[in-house]
């Protein structure tokens, strides 16, 4: 069995990996990223936000760095933020939404350990989006709740999946 390389976290900011990778209790954790499906949903999340952004308030960024932890990094696939909140090159604050788009190599365990550290961070939303299923779940509470159309109570946030499969080509 190989043994990890532990690196300082210094290093891990400082270095450029392609495609970004997470830094997780010192160890590189690669993402799975770059196939079509993927890429696609992601960037229908981004144009979904991009559109409604000025009257929700919010932006919507992809891979963007959130510092979840002393020694965590994670890198959702699109974060969504709060106009008003403070830019910062990595995030030490928690997005209003963090949402991951599987791959078929994404395993169970990983997912929800991500889930996870974003939980602990504060994130409030938690969106899971799977291209193949055309299906979505809401693990904002820590459960796996399947849902059709996301939301944030209170606002007018709302992302109807069937709508945004309809919109990819």
């Amino acid at each position: 069995m190989p043994t990890a390389t532990h690196i300082p976290v210094e290093e891990y900011l400082h270095t450029v990996y392609e495609p970004d990778a997470e830094f997780v209790d010192g160890e590189i954790q690669e993402r799975n990223v770059g196939e079509y499906d993927h890429n696609a949903v992601q960037k229908a999340l981004l144009i979904w936000f991009y559109l409604h952004g000025k009257n929700w308030n919010v932006k919507a960024i992809q891979e963007q760095r959130i510092h979840v932890s002393s020694t965590r990094f994670r890198i959702p696939d699109v974060c969504v933020f709060s106009r008003d909140y403070p830019i910062e090159q990595v995030f030490t604050k928690p997005p209003l939404i963090c949402i991951e788009v599987l791959s078929p190599e994404d395993r169970h365990n990983r997912i929800e350990e991500r889930v996870e550290d974003f939980r602990r961070f504060d994130v409030k939303h938690i969106w899971i989006v799977d291209p193949k299923k055309q299906a979505g779940w809401d693990l904002s509470s820590g459960d796996w709740i399947r849902a059709t159309e996301f939301s944030v109570a209170g606002t007018p946030i709302k992302v109807q999946l069937p709508e945004l499969f309809a919109s990819i080509d």
